[in-house]
């Protein structure tokens, strides 16, 4: 995941990110053996509730070992089942120009999440991204 996210593990932002998004009930995750704790992961996924009823979903991923396989699917069906509507539901992900990004931006199309405007701004693969909006009724 790392060579579209940038480096991660290392990230001291991006840990306290992940601690702090985990200690708030905002991060979730599929883990193999039927979600056992220490299991490793299959994906995770971090959403803002800060400006509700306007979220944003901060950062889903799922590992190579589990593409294909429902993952990415279960956690946005989770997270989105939580809100409460009326509410509009963001994400950033990539743009069209990055050929690895084509199945998040499938995943949220296929949530009635429509594309917005082209940001200009490289991510760590040096495409561009694209915001997607989705309106909960």
């Amino acid at each position: 995941m790392e060579y579209l996210f940038g480096p991660m593990v290392n990230d001291p932002e991006f840990i306290q990110t992940l601690e702090r998004n985990i200690s708030e009930g905002r991060a979730f995750c599929v883990r193999e053996q039927e979600g056992l704790a220490g299991s490793p992961l299959q994906g995770g996924v971090l959403i803002s509730t800060k400006e509700a009823p306007k979220y944003k979903i901060g950062w889903l991923a799922v590992s190579s070992q589990a593409r294909n396989k429902g993952v990415a699917t279960a956690l946005l069906q989770y997270v989105l089942q939580l809100i409460n509507t009326p509410a509009e539901v963001s994400v950033i992900t990539f743009g069209e120009d990055v050929p690895d990004g084509k199945p998040a931006r499938e995943l949220y199309k296929k949530f009635g999440f429509v594309p917005q405007e082209q940001i200009l701004l490289n991510g760590p693969q040096d495409g561009s991204r694209q915001l997607f909006r989705l309106a909960l009724s």
